[in-house]
């Protein structure tokens, strides 16, 4: 089976690229082309009065897309931003605690790492590094403030199973579970119906979504944290109640809005996802069709490297070997694109990618 005509636009622009990195920069169905120019003309026909069509329509539809794939009970639990870094810094302002006790595992993306250690240098935060398998164990000492973990590691493709029990521990007054979504949304089926009420879940457009960048999404259980101290001004529309001189807030998850955006990414994500409706795609059927290129990518490789994550639902078969650099080099060389974290060379796998490529991926890692 091949969805190549998703994806005319992005595969004629480089037509002799084999492009093995969808976890990393997933390419853009023809549809998020639809999306971006439904943008432009909004902003051409309706002027400063777009944001009635953006706030009115098109953030609306995008919120019941995420709340649909999620299972969630309330699709006003969601909010989007830029990035998910900018939700993250929202959400911390809002823990009145300093320093801030933090749980993380010891594999978590560079932007959490990165700003977690400056917090550490600037003595507002402590932070306990575990690997995966202690998370819970850690979690349940009552010694933290915010808890934050990967779903899938962005770097190995292992999948954290332990939502429930971190669920469980969760309050309003601390500790807070911020669970790191973005390789698991629309790589997998994920129902968080039974967490939605303790748990915030960060995840977005730019990798298995297909939509690019600015589209990232928050979800905020209702009553933890009412009032984030990074705050701008659309945080504070619809807080009717607000007296006048007052700082107020959205009494859903717009609460942890900013300030102007540009809504093109959320066009994108909304036309991407009416596209999957239309193909009859759902994310199980996509995860189902990357499962066969994974089986197939497996079973004829010779590499002499250490699989990772086998039987992992990651987009990405994730391999670790000295050779590792050498090889992305070798495979890059030849417009095949894959990409490397340390030892580890990620080969990933999209919508996009039929067992043409996959042979011809095989091909050339026999040659190396």
């Amino acid at each position: 089976m091949t969805y190549k005509h998703l994806f005319q636009r992005a595969l004629a622009a480089a037509p002799e690229r084999l492009h093995f990195a969808a976890h990393s920069h997933h390419l853009w169905p023809d549809a998020s082309y639809v999306g971006q120019i439904a943008a432009w003309q909004d902003a051409a026909r309706l002027a400063d009065r777009k944001w009635e069509r953006v706030m009115g329509e098109v953030w609306p539809a995008a919120q019941e897309h995420v709340a649909r794939e999620l299972g969630l009970p309330d699709p006003g639990t969601i909010t989007f931003a830029p990035n998910t870094h900018d939700l993250l810094l929202r959400i911390v302002s809002a823990m009145p605690q300093r320093p801030l006790r933090i749980l993380t595992s010891d594999g978590e993306f560079h932007s959490f790492r990165r700003q977690s250690l400056r917090w550490e240098e600037a003595g507002t935060a402590i932070v306990e590094r575990v690997t995966l398998e202690r998370i819970i164990d850690r979690a349940g000492s009552g010694e933290h403030d915010l808890i934050f973990v990967s779903q899938v590691q962005f770097n190995s493709g292992r999948v954290f199973e332990g939502l429930a029990e971190l669920a469980a521990l969760a309050r309003p007054e601390g500790p807070w579970v911020v669970i790191d979504g973005y390789h698991a949304f629309m790589a997998m089926p994920v129902d968080l119906s039974g967490v939605a009420d303790r748990v915030f879940y960060l995840a977005g457009g730019y990798k298995y979504a297909m939509a690019g960048e600015g589209c990232a999404f928050l979800h905020a259980p209702a009553g933890f944290g009412a009032r984030p101290e990074i705050t701008g001004w659309y945080a504070e529309f619809e807080d009717l109640s607000a007296a006048p001189g007052t700082i107020g807030y959205a009494p859903d998850a717009r609460r942890y809005m900013g300030s102007t955006f540009d809504p093109s990414g959320i066009y994108r994500f909304v036309a991407v996802r009416d596209m999957l409706a239309d193909e009859g795609l759902t994310t199980a059927g996509i995860a189902g069709h990357v499962a066969g290129l994974r089986a197939r990518l497996l079973n004829g490789m010779k590499l002499d490297a250490e699989l990772l994550n086998p039987g992992s639902p990651a987009r990405f078969v994730a391999l670790r070997s000295p050779h590792a650099g050498s090889w992305q080099a070798a495979l890059e060389a030849e417009d095949i694109i894959t990409d490397v974290r340390g030892d580890v060379l990620r080969i990933g796998l999209g919508l996009y990618q039929d067992t043409r490529d996959v042979d011809a991926l095989l091909e050339a890692l026999h040659d190396l």
